[in-house]
């Protein structure tokens, strides 16, 4: 690949800079600033903040616990997937691994009534138990996994897996001494993804949650079902702070797959 020239703007670099600057700024102030200033605006002038700490924090505690069994679940079941597809690249390996994208298509209704119907069909005990709500987080952000662990599969340089297999290495010692280490890092943004959405996930929450079982996204539901913004403010803005941290790993994990020039020298 040849390097890209450079093109000098000459006298317009400060306008293309400063039309380019503002507009960057602009979408920051209103993805990032609106939001804020809203929730401030209810936590301080809202008349129906006054909640106990004891449940805004017992719901956080409740969704980082499910969020966090769901982004386990699901990135350990997106390694098998992922590594047939690498692996192989047959038709069956391609179709297997596609089929594996249907369940993001569908709303998350449509997959807790599923859940919902087998659990009472064929699974009674597990009706409203945690299980069943990890089980339909899986069900609807395995895709998400999935798409991490295969992008960091295709980092990994072809051949290594036969190479250490050459020096007399059994195939379960090659993936965890070589292979798993390479593609840890796509491991921890597979868990930050579904972690981070399957914390505000809401209608598979209502349906399949145990019974008297409340998140910040139920919680916030409630509260703003009822006009009670100031009441929803803090729910909204725990949220908002456990978004911090995946957002925070997918970013670095972004700039040190893409690496500036200055970085790469």
């Amino acid at each position: 690949a040849r390097r890209a020239a450079p093109a000098r703007l000459g006298r317009g670099k400060l306008p293309a800079c400063g039309a380019a600057c503002g507009a960057l700024a602009a979408v920051v102030a209103v993805s990032l600033g609106v939001p804020v200033y809203a929730l401030a605006y209810w936590l301080v002038k809202g008349d129906s903040t006054t909640l106990p700490s004891a449940s805004v924090w017992s719901s956080a505690l409740t969704t980082l616990g499910y969020a966090s069994a769901a982004a386990a679940v699901s990135t350990a079941a997106a390694v098998p997937v992922a590594l047939y597809g690498w692996r192989r690249g047959t038709r069956l390996a391609r179709t297997a691994e596609r089929a594996a994208y249907l369940t993001r298509a569908l709303p998350g209704i449509a997959v807790a009534l599923s859940v919902v119907f087998f659990a009472i069909r064929y699974a009674q005990p597990l009706y409203q138990q945690p299980p069943m709500l990890v089980t339909g987080y899986v069900i609807l952000f395995f895709p998400l996994a999935l798409t991490a662990v295969r992008a960091a599969l295709a980092h990994v340089p072809p051949g290594v897996e036969e190479v250490a297999r050459s020096l007399g290495t059994r195939p379960l010692a090659v993936f965890v001494r070589v292979t798993l280490p390479l593609v840890l890092p796509g491991l921890g943004a597979a868990a930050a993804m579904v972690l981070l959405t399957a914390s505000t996930e809401l209608t598979a929450t209502l349906l399949l949650r145990p019974t008297g079982t409340q998140t910040l996204a139920t919680q916030f539901w409630i509260y703003t079902s009822g006009l009670a913004y100031g009441a929803a403010a803090p729910y909204a803005a725990l949220m908002v702070l456990m978004s911090v941290p995946p957002v925070l790993l997918l970013t670095r994990r972004a700039l040190a797959s893409h690496p500036t020039p200055e970085t790469s020298r």
